[in-house]
């Protein structure tokens, strides 16, 4: 069966089966792991899930695909968006994301998994080389931003794997990396993701003009809950480190 890969999907499927041992290693595979995947393409990284884990739940939006994947055994197919998808009552519940997942939704799946999937307890996800990066990227640093303290209030990486555009087809025009973490708390906490996604909005004014410009509160209630958690109302968003974001959203109440 010849695929064509479909560029609006971002699809870039896997051809390389040596960058399936660095998976394993980094996902931690074990033999009663329930696992979900985003994105399967032409099911070689399913296959290799599915003879070494309990059970795989495959999600795929490109019907086209379906006459490879429902040869693959031990695995449960989803059709359908995973940003729009009710996947919360998936028997068995998965807990590890194992995925190369589709470049266009990459960063909004992770970043929805941590409210959205409270059962996932560990990520290994194939990702464009700048979305890996940004993910646990440093304060005061250019990749550090939204994605970054949202990521870093729920999670911690495990591992981190660049990897060769040789491994896909087609080949992509970036560089891809896989990242490994897992879940050090349930979710976001209530209210701070508004504050965060305001708080970069606009990053170059001040945190406090930009939570005003975002419409998240006033630039006054901002200085003055800066204030409070002992920052400089002249400070940009990137200088804060997650958990500040935290005390922040609290002094807004």
């Amino acid at each position: 069966m010849n695929v064509v890969p479909k560029k609006g999907l971002g699809q870039h499927f896997l051809v390389d089966e040596n960058i399936l041992g660095v998976i394993d290693g980094l996902a931690d595979l074990r033999a009663d792991d329930v696992v979900l995947e985003i994105g399967p393409g032409l099911g070689m990284l399913t296959w290799y899930l599915s003879e070494r884990v309990a059970h795989v739940h495959a999600v795929e939006l490109d019907r086209s695909l379906e006459p490879r994947l429902r040869e693959i055994s031990n695995t449960t197919l989803h059709w359908g968006d995973a940003l729009t998808l009710d996947l919360i009552t998936l028997e068995p519940p998965p807990t590890k994301l194992v995925a190369n997942l589709p470049y266009n939704i990459a960063t909004p799946l992770v970043v929805e998994s941590l409210d959205r999937w409270p059962w996932i307890a560990s990520w290994c996800v194939m990702v464009q080389r700048e979305v890996a990066d940004r993910f646990f990227a440093s304060p005061s640093t250019k990749a550090y931003g939204a994605v970054s303290v949202l990521m870093q209030l729920v999670t911690e990486r495990t591992g981190f794997h660049g990897v060769s555009r040789e491994v896909f087809r087609p080949r992509p025009n970036v560089a891809s990396a896989l990242v490994a973490f897992r879940r050090t708390a349930p979710g976001v906490p209530p209210g701070v993701k508004q504050v965060v996604e305001g708080a970069f909005a606009h990053r170059r004014k001040t945190l406090a003009n930009s939570l005003a410009l975002a419409g998240v509160t006033t630039r006054e209630r901002a200085a003055a809950a800066l204030g409070s958690i002992g920052r400089d109302t002249a400070i940009r968003a990137e200088a804060l480190q997650p958990p500040e974001f935290v005390a922040l959203t609290n002094a807004l109440g």
